[in-house]
């Protein structure tokens, strides 16, 4: 009879290359998992396959290495960089000797620690037993057992078969709970689109900053931290801007290479909040080497949930830690922001990004110059009542110039008020309230 070994905090970890460019980053990004997840790395065994080992995942030479390894080192897990089979586990449980986690285990255990309101530890409950229902096979021999002995004797159901059903009763709960979950926030979803309020979300690969920006923007403080997975639970708050109605700002989740299918699956509730967006901020690590690559790993999983159509602006975040390199904006052909520049944590170029979201999500705002003949003084006297009045002088007629930034529609209505035509009131259009640098560019990839 085979027991599964008790797990640890102290590991061996396991990454093989399969004949990618970008061992040395996805190395590099394991190590990070391991130590979010708390593990003691005490050693790290590498090596190269063309294919994986059907029985094993790795060679019968490289078990026997971890195996000894393990063992000198007492370690109790062994975390393999991998996704593996429920059998491979199980084979490796018995060569080794120890607790064995696969890549989907470890950043589901991440996700377990770092949930904190109810609906993510309901997401994150769903996606733990999602994957272990596929893992009962492999189980302990003792689960295998017909039922028997004095007031047992019946139909006979196995140990296995009761914890499947126990397993799938728990599964269907969860997604009923879940469901009530997401008819809420469709609630609140149709709330805001009826007040017409512009929903500006913010994704990125894990530990690009999304948190520190949301802070930034909102002048709220979640929990932000040079970790991957730092924040799990959605938050919604308002941002304001310098003209126009407020928005409100969606912190998500932080995606990664290789996201559990099972973590996507659970999380559709709050990765509803993307889909149903204006405008995409997609947060990306300017310092860092392989930004191209997790813009795309972030684009797939967008792609994959049904986001890849809403309109996306792209930030370039930490560019305090790029030589050369300053906060600015770049536009398309047609003068559409298409990327910031920008760094969350000392607050360069933040104040252009609100600049940038107001004019991107209140396509009507207007800035101009309205000439108010000197006896439209009511007209005048709106306009300082509504608060749209940036500056104002005079022309030698005695007329008041008025530098205005309000919503085409709220002008034309004051003025037709005033009994005055708004292609005559209106002597200056002025293209963007963008006061900082600008750069032509054209839409091109991540580079």
């Amino acid at each position: 009879m085979f027991e599964r070994p008790p797990s640890g905090q102290a590991a061996v970890i396991v990454h093989l290359a399969f004949g990618v460019d970008e061992y040395d980053e996805a190395d590099r990004e394991f190590r990070e998992l391991v130590k979010s997840a708390g593990a003691d790395v005490l050693d790290h065994i590498g090596g190269s396959r063309k294919l994986p080992d059907p029985r094993y995942f790795v060679g019968g030479g490289k078990v026997d290495e971890i195996a000894e390894s393990a063992h000198e080192h007492g370690a109790e897990l062994v975390v393999f960089n991998h996704d593996l089979s429920p059998s491979q586990e199980r084979n490796l449980e018995k060569r080794l000797n120890a607790r064995v986690l696969d890549r989907a285990g470890l950043i589901l255990d991440i996700f377990a620690t770092r949930a904190r309101s109810h609906e993510g530890k309901l997401q994150v409950e769903l996606a733990q037993l999602q994957h272990l229902s596929t893992r009962l096979v492999r189980g302990w021999t003792h689960l295998e057992r017909q039922k028997g002995g004095i007031g047992l004797r019946g139909p006979g159901e196995t140990q296995l078969e009761t914890d499947r059903r126990l397993l799938n009763d728990r599964i269907k709960m969860l997604r009923q709970r879940l469901e009530k979950v997401s008819a809420r926030r469709e609630q609140g979803r149709a709330a805001r689109r009826r007040a017409r309020t512009p929903i500006v979300s913010l994704v990125g690969y894990t530990n690009a900053g999304k948190s520190t920006l949301f802070n930034r923007l909102t002048g709220e403080s979640i929990y932000a931290a040079d970790q991957l997975f730092a924040t799990l639970d959605p938050t919604l708050r308002r941002m304001d801007v310098p003209v126009g109605e407020p928005l409100i700002v969606a912190d998500t989740v932080g995606f990664i290479r290789d996201l559990p299918h099972e973590l996507v699956a659970a999380f559709k509730a709050t990765l509803e909040e993307t889909r149903e967006a204006d405008v995409l901020l997609h947060v990306i690590d300017a310092a860092d080497v392989e930004r191209r690559a997790h813009a795309r790993e972030v684009n797939d999983v967008l792609d994959e949930i049904g986001a890849s159509d809403v309109p996306q602006i792209e930030i370039f975040n930490k560019v305090d830690l790029v030589d050369d390199e300053t906060a600015h904006v770049e536009t398309d052909a047609h003068g559409v922001p298409t990327r910031v520049w920008l760094s969350a944590m000392s607050g360069e170029g933040v104040e252009t990004l609100r600049a940038v979201l107001a004019d991107f999500c209140n396509p009507d705002m207007i800035v101009g110059v309205l000439r108010v003949p000197a006896a439209a003084g009511r007209l005048r006297a709106a306009l300082f009542e509504l608060g749209v009045v940036d500056a104002e002088s005079y022309d030698d007629e005695g007329a008041s110039l008025l530098t205005v930034t309000a919503s085409q529609a709220d002008l034309e209505r004051i003025v037709s008020q005033a009994e005055l035509r708004f292609d005559e009131v209106l002597i200056e259009r002025r293209a963007s309230r963008m006061t900082p640098r600008v750069e032509a560019s054209s839409s091109v990839p991540v580079t």
